[in-house]
């Protein structure tokens, strides 16, 4: 694997500078029921922040009945090192109350809110009807413009949902143009649980990129061992350059249905990009680092 890149022609290079890669440790621990320590965590997260990823989603001011894995984020935040990274932090949260929380921290630079487009999943993650989820949007953009922060909208379910709810490009869109409307200027076209097909991946991602050119489009995509490839070819050969991933595809979301499909391997990410020229600069060493610690995270 050659994080360091190869040879390659300056077209290439600019490429390099418009892809994102957003590290997701939170995601893959929040569905792990033994409580990982505070220590451990943040250790594992101080690592990764000497990678050189674009951003790391590192926790989650939501509740701990909720997701009790995410009940010491401010443990966490408190104990890492900003000093010597490029990377940002992004915390997810589930409403206005989890935002007045993490606006406070000047460290976090991101505020993520699931936006569920199947109404089922919605209530099921957050609590709340699509509507209210809209009004909830609301609330916390308007505090991150407040504190300087920046909003960032998970699109979950994006590709379909396992509940029968109703799902199409034209419903996916339906809901961009209000969040569009709303100024937000990125959303994450979420995979939530791994159905997502190459063709209906280049389908939406080639269908919603070009109507709005302002706002940042990226892919968190969960998948399987088996099929990763072919989902980040077809993300990336439409338009998508922020891809969410996670060391060795640990996580899924609770929220979802009993069984977890795992996040989208960031060795793969990795690997894809390699196998195609394009330089991520990322540290390999460093990287090899946090691939070595992640065995004592995720026993």
């Amino acid at each position: 694997m050659n994080l360091t890149g190869k040879n390659k022609s300056s077209e290439l290079d600019n490429d390099y500078h418009k892809i994102k890669i957003i590290e997701c440790p939170r995601d893959a621990m929040q569905g792990i029921h033994e409580f990982i320590p505070t220590q451990i965590k943040s250790d594992y997260i101080n690592q990764l922040l000497h990678v050189g990823y674009d951003t790391i989603d590192f926790g989650s001011f939501v509740s701990p009945k909720a997701i009790p894995q995410m009940r010491d984020t401010a443990e966490v935040l408190a104990k890492l090192d900003m000093s010597r990274t490029k990377s940002k932090l992004l915390a997810i949260i589930a409403n206005a109350r989890g935002a007045e929380d993490a606006v406070q921290f000047d460290e976090i630079t991101y505020l993520g809110y699931p936006f569920s487009i199947s109404e089922t999943f919605q209530l099921r993650n957050t609590n709340a009807t699509i509507e209210e989820s809209l009004i909830r949007v609301e609330e916390i953009q308007n505090l991150c413009i407040k504190h300087h922060k920046k909003t960032v909208i998970y699109i979950s379910m994006g590709f379909g949902n396992p509940y029968g709810d109703m799902w199409s490009v034209e419903i996916c869109q339906k809901w961009v143009d209000k969040l569009a409307d709303m100024d937000v200027k990125i959303m994450a076209l979420s995979d939530t649980i791994g159905i997502g097909s190459p063709e209906s991946i280049s389908y939406l991602f080639k269908y919603l990129i070009p109507p709005y050119p302002d706002v940042e489009f990226g892919a968190h995509l969960h998948t399987q061992a088996h099929d990763w490839k072919p989902k980040i070819e077809a993300a990336y050969k439409s338009g998508c350059k922020r891809f969410d991933a996670a060391i060795k595809g640990f996580g899924g979301c609770p929220m979802a249905k009993d069984d977890l499909t795992g996040n989208m391997a960031t060795e793969n990410l990795i690997e894809y990009f390699d196998d195609n020229d394009i330089n991520l600069h990322l540290d390999k060493k460093e990287f090899d680092k946090a691939l070595t610690l992640s065995n004592l995270v995720f026993l």
